[in-house]
């Protein structure tokens, strides 16, 4: 879709320079449990005397890391879905005043208020819209960008996950909640692994949009970890290392012989439509997951470091072991 690819693009466009924000004002009385607490995240390294009060979140993952740890009451806004709000969270995210359904302007986010932005993409703090992290710490804004998006060299795995809920946790004191997600996110992962011990990868190709070129996963953010986990070979790792989405031609689609499409499902294009698109080409007629109506379906706000991810792996694993989702 021409916005995803947009966004993304832009968030390549917003680095983030390391500068250490400002230490919120010693709290009255004795600090609350677990605090001071410093963390370092992408760059920026903030001192926090007690947990933020006042909450936006923008993307959807970043929105249900704080749900998924009972931190809804802390919300006083949120912005841009990938697609629907998992419906264990629905009840509470319906609570939250919604700002914008892509991002706020700044002057929209400074209405809520906040005393802290929590962001999934660097396109949240997008400098050129006034939102850049130094420009909310001059406000007195704290705030945290997913891990997945920080400038770094290596790829993002399922520690990365653990890292973020575990950071969110001790930034607003429910590091026992956090901790205690993860215990489950570690179980989940191991049943899965347990499943499908001793069977062979299976090549797949990640479709998340395109016509002149498949837009799909590359071989460094989360969505390559979970490919691997659940049993799959992302047949694009190499050629996208250095990318977590990018381009890739039809031709080599073709050539890298995918047993299994992997279809991402957001946006106004379902999946039917996909799957018609990729059928329909007769320049994929050779492709073993077309010519043996292999598919498999994600949504996309699966495919990123968030909560959803362990579940993510499993669900993936069963419709690459079963057929489901073909």
């Amino acid at each position: 879709m021409p916005w995803r690819r947009a966004a993304l693009a832009a968030a390549l466009l917003f680095p983030l320079a390391a500068c250490t924000t400002p230490a919120q004002p010693e709290a009255k009385g004795a600090p609350a449990p677990g605090f001071p607490y410093t963390v370092t995240n992408c760059g920026v390294t903030t001192t926090y005397t007690a947990p933020p009060e006042r909450v936006v979140t923008m993307n959807q993952h970043a929105t249900e890391v704080m749900l998924e740890l009972g931190l809804a009451k802390s919300l006083v806004g949120t912005a841009y879905l990938d697609d629907r709000i998992a419906p264990k969270y629905a009840a509470d995210y319906r609570s939250v005043p919604v700002l914008a359904d892509a991002y706020p302007s700044y002057e929209k986010l400074l209405s809520a208020n906040p005393d802290h932005v929590y962001g999934g993409y660097a396109s949240a703090f997008a400098a050129n819209e006034g939102r850049a992290r130094e420009t909310l710490a001059k406000s007195g804004i704290t705030s945290r960008l997913n891990v997945e998006n920080c400038p770094k060299g290596a790829a993002t795995t399922m520690d990365d996950v653990y890292q973020e809920v575990r950071e969110v946790g001790r930034t607003f004191g429910v590091a026992d909640r956090a901790e205690a997600w993860i215990r489950s996110a570690e179980a989940t992962n191991a049943r899965t692994r347990a499943a499908r011990e001793g069977a062979a990868p299976r090549p797949v190709f990640v479709y998340d949009s395109g016509d002149k070129t498949a837009f799909t996963v590359g071989g460094k953010g989360i969505g390559n970890d979970i490919v691997t986990r659940a049993g799959g070979r992302n047949v694009f790792a190499d050629d996208l290392k250095e990318k977590s989405f990018g381009d890739a031609s039809w031709e080599n689609v073709v050539a890298r012989a995918p047993e299994t499409i992997l279809i991402l499902d957001y946006g106004g294009t379902g999946v039917d439509a996909k799957k018609k698109r990729l059928r329909d080409d007769p320049a994929l007629a050779s492709v073993p997951a077309i010519k043996n109506n292999s598919f498999a379906v994600l949504p996309l706000s699966d495919m990123v470091t968030g909560v959803r991810a362990p579940d993510a792996v499993a669900k993936l694993a069963s419709q690459l072991r079963t057929g489901q989702g073909r």
